[in-house]
């Protein structure tokens, strides 16, 4: 909805009325590879354990949540210490309805008018959109050709600009480049020596090889890790994320959240994914042969296509605009996104059978 068609009646801020609200088209009948899913459905045993588990909690629906979700965040923490090899409590754990959520809390605990946030585009959307959202200033760093961040101009933007809230996506998104660990670590000198913390959105590390910001948690207090269950689990649905970080910022996500605002069947529903972490993760190699095999089509008819570590491919080289060719996609019944990135598609690595259908209306694309 534009400017001119909101009712004269709502008071809606000024510096909203021309924001449209985020999302992907949603098409019936197609192959959907346009929102990074997983596409894989819940194993049966998951399914049969997750059903008896809600069955218990509903006949309680009458009571409040755990308000602070404190056995999913021991779970959590059980998680991340297992997979990572970070060794963390559920006081270094907050989850929230999706990472979404989390990114939202941490704007309204230490965002504001007076509080500029930075972030490297271009990168995920949602971030500049909460920052709006919260009347947090914010200003958008450059990324290279590639993707990557020039690290020494990115430190000299973190020491001029002097932010409170720096934001780096690894996997990258819509690029699904990574940065290293090493200038991690530069960036989180450069943003402690502000007195700003280093949000690190890893919503798609558990698909790359790169070590994980977590491992930055014990030297530098400041650097928050940012994740989410609705990749790498195939949980998109539960709508499940979750931050890392040191018991004081833990304590400020908690002032800004809503009361009991995770509902019970959400916490003892990922609490039994939670249980079942190798079955819920048991097609992320699938996924990784998977997104070379797709990455390698689209070389072989001449497409250009960014390295990814994530569950999705950006790639351009195609004649015309973007949007012709994504259109000519939706006409094979094949679903990718159109980022507005310009010259650029992506496409999100589905089941084998999806993206035989996506490589053969490629290649009649390219003929």
């Amino acid at each position: 909805m534009v400017q001119s068609q909101w009712p004269y009646w709502l008071p809606l801020r000024a510096d909203l009325r021309n924001i449209s609200p985020y999302g992907a088209p949603q098409i019936d009948d197609v192959v959907a590879l346009n929102t990074n899913e997983n596409p894989f459905s819940l194993p049966t045993e998951v399914v049969e354990a997750m059903t008896a588990r809600l069955g218990t909690v509903i006949a309680d629906l009458n009571r409040y949540p755990d308000r602070d979700a404190v056995n999913l965040r021991k779970k959590l923490a059980h998680y991340i210490t297992q997979s990572t090899g970070v060794e963390v409590t559920d006081e270094n754990i907050w989850a929230a309805n999706g990472s979404n959520e989390i990114l939202q809390t941490l704007f309204l605990a230490c965002g504001g008018a007076d509080h500029l946030a930075l972030g490297f585009t271009p990168s995920y959307s949602v971030h500049p959109l909460i920052a709006q959202i919260t009347k947090t200033p914010w200003f958008a760093g450059s990324r290279d050709e590639d993707f990557g961040i020039d690290i020494p101009k990115a430190k000299k933007l973190i020491r001029d600009k002097s932010p409170h809230l720096v934001f780096v996506t690894t996997p990258n998104n819509p690029s699904g480049t990574s940065t290293s660990i090493a200038d991690l670590k530069e960036l989180a000198e450069a943003s402690g020596s502000v007195g700003a913390l280093l949000i690190v959105d890893e919503a798609y590390a558990e698909f790359s090889e790169e070590l994980s910001a977590l491992t930055l948690l014990a030297d530098f207090p400041h650097v928050v890790v940012v994740r989410t269950m609705s990749k790498a689990f195939a949980f998109a649905g539960a709508r499940t994320g979750y931050l890392v970080a040191k018991p004081a910022v833990i304590n400020a996500a908690l002032v800004a959240r809503l009361p009991y605002h995770l509902s019970s069947l959400t916490q003892a529903a990922a609490e039994t994914a939670l249980e079942f972490t190798p079955a819920m993760q048991a097609e992320i190699e699938v996924l990784v042969t998977e997104r070379e095999r797709v990455a390698q089509a689209l070389v072989e008819v001449g497409f250009r296509v960014v390295p990814s570590a994530a569950n999705f491919l950006l790639f351009a080289g195609f004649k015309g605009e973007p949007s012709a060719v994504w259109q000519a996609f939706l006409d094979r019944g094949i679903l990718i996104r159109d980022i507005g990135l310009r010259g650029f598609l992506r496409v999100s690595i589905g089941t084998p059978s999806e993206n035989d259908q996506f490589i053969a209306a490629l290649r009649e694309i390219a003929e």
